[in-house]
């Protein structure tokens, strides 16, 4: 298992059990061949920060829970947008946009890559999330005379 460091970004529906979250995390984290002790954090929008099964969730890792202003979310760009969280939280993209923007994205080059794209709990698709890790450049060395 690779032991990349890398956040979780989740978006949950009202009263999503932390159960739920747990096994949609696993699951994507497995099928990326990452190890759940590669978590640094959760990241989720601002208007669930007291969503308690998000809050046990990230207990349970023993990482933080991240939020961002939808504002924020809405203006990072992401492969799969959708009109569900931009009806319920203000921002196309809550599981990819937390993500990214807890990983390092930012206003210049893309600091931060997704390595696992949003994913559904089943059944009931009560919550969302993508897995992000900062994108990390390889030093060059230059040969002189």
């Amino acid at each position: 298992m690779n032991a990349a460091p890398v956040v979780v970004g989740v978006g949950a529906r009202r009263g999503v059990p932390a159960a739920e979250v747990l096994t949609l995390i696993t699951g994507s984290l497995a099928a990326a061949g990452l190890s759940p002790d590669a978590v640094t954090a959760l990241a989720t929008v601002d208007t669930k920060a007291a969503e308690p099964g998000l809050a046990e969730a990230a207990r349970r890792l023993g990482v933080p829970l991240l939020t961002y202003p939808a504002a924020v979310l809405a203006a990072v760009s992401v492969p799969h947008p959708s009109h569900a969280p931009l009806a319920a939280a203000g921002t196309p993209s809550v599981a990819e946009a937390a993500a990214l923007t807890a990983a390092g994205a930012g206003p210049g080059p893309a600091a931060a890559e997704l390595v696992v794209g949003k994913r559904k709990s089943l059944p009931g698709a009560r919550a969302t999330c993508a897995v992000a890790r900062a994108r990390t450049t390889p030093h060059r060395t230059e040969e002189r005379p």
